[in-house]
């Protein structure tokens, strides 16, 4: 099925980049999607926060946003699958056209603007999928919580998100780093994140108080922070007890870019020219935290070589979206495969040996 991608890209690529990707969601919801050949190489296996993992490799939030597909894409072949982000009430997101492919520089510009049917919605396909768990539906699924464009308090918004989802998530990554819903990445700044996890770890102790299990919180973060920025960021990260730090999330930044005309549009770049930056990011959070905290390396994965860099600079778990587009579903099993033979070459037991042996190196790249 990998070689019917090739086929059908002209036809996708036909369709504006929306139209495209629901057409994509409808297939995966009919079960047209290829599956994996063999089981994953053991060596590339993980556990993580009580989670087993049986491979690094996950779907990005944004691709499922309203949790319709999870155990399609777990069936692909993803280790994990984030769905989101969603927000409390269902809203439309910003005007179309609103996603442009940079085809030279296989990349993507979004200002979706958290698009959403909300909790309710997505809430209710994760309890369908909760009950069907009796008949062997298995695998990480974790929910990227947001806040709605108009909320009078954005925190409070994820502390229902934590609330509504925790029964159905394997984990819960908190997203203040969109740069498409004004203001939202204020919420990185160190007093205001520091009130936010207050109030979100508040709300995890008040769950775990009344005898449900545990649930990690992943926090995402922008790779536009100024590089003096980032370390009172981690260090209000740390000390809340965060479990794990996505790095990151589409940027601002347009260097290098080709496709200049529509370079000049308005959101978030991802994709290839995502790679160096939010690579340097990632290690420099790796080293601010001594390597303690497990990192999720995303942006610019479109190749084995993109994903060995994020493991070496400290990624424990990978996840992709914008490669996806450009590469087709096999990209997973090349990934795969560099992967194994990576391990092989550098005489590795596991993956996991891999992890920021080269972050220093990474670090001092300028962005």
């Amino acid at each position: 099925m990998p070689a019917l991608y090739d086929l059908a890209r002209p036809l996708l690529f036909a369709f504006d980049p929306e139209r495209a990707h629901a057409l994509t969601l409808a297939a995966l919801e009919a079960g047209l999607y290829p599956r994996p050949q063999s089981p994953d190489d053991p060596r590339l296996a993980l556990t993580l926060w009580g989670l087993d993992f049986p491979n690094p490799l996950g779907i990005a939030a944004g691709f499922d946003k309203d949790a319709r597909v999870p155990d399609s894409l777990l069936g692909m072949g993803f280790g994990h699958a984030e769905v989101g982000t969603v927000t409390p009430r269902p809203q439309e997101g910003n005007p179309r056209p609103r996603v442009f492919r940079l085809v030279r520089d296989r990349a993507l510009i979004n200002r979706l603007g958290f698009n959403s049917t909300g909790h309710a919605a997505a809430l209710a396909r994760l309890q369908r999928r909760a009950q069907a768990g009796v008949s062997g539906v298995v695998g990480v699924v974790g929910v990227n919580v947001g806040a709605n464009r108009d909320a009078e308090d954005r925190v409070a918004d994820y502390v229902a998100g934590v609330h509504a989802f925790w029964d159905v998530a394997s984990y819960f990554t908190v997203n203040i780093s969109s740069p498409n819903t004004p203001g939202l990445r204020d919420l990185q700044a160190p007093a205001a994140l520091d009130d936010l996890l207050a109030r979100v770890m508040d709300a995890r102790a008040v769950s775990m108080a009344a005898g449900r299990p545990g649930r990690p919180v992943v926090v995402k973060l922008a790779p536009d922070i100024a590089e003096a920025d980032l370390e009172p960021i981690v260090r209000v990260l740390v000390a809340r007890g965060v479990d794990g730090i996505a790095v990151s999330n589409t940027t601002l930044a347009r260097d290098g870019l080709t496709e200049t005309e529509l370079a000049k549009e308005a959101g978030g770049l991802s994709g290839r020219p995502l790679l160096h930056r939010s690579t340097v990011m990632l290690a420099r959070v790796f080293l601010l935290t001594g390597g303690r905290i497990p990192l999720i390396g995303v942006g610019g994965i479109d190749s084995g070589a993109a994903a060995i860099a994020k493991v070496e600079a400290g990624a424990s778990l990978l996840q992709l979206y914008t490669g996806l587009v450009y590469e087709g579903p096999g990209l997973l099993a090349r990934i795969k495969r560099d992967l194994v033979a990576y391990v092989e070459r550098e005489k590795l037991v596991r993956l996991g040996e891999a992890i920021g042996r080269r972050a220093e190196e990474w670090a001092a790249h300028r962005l």
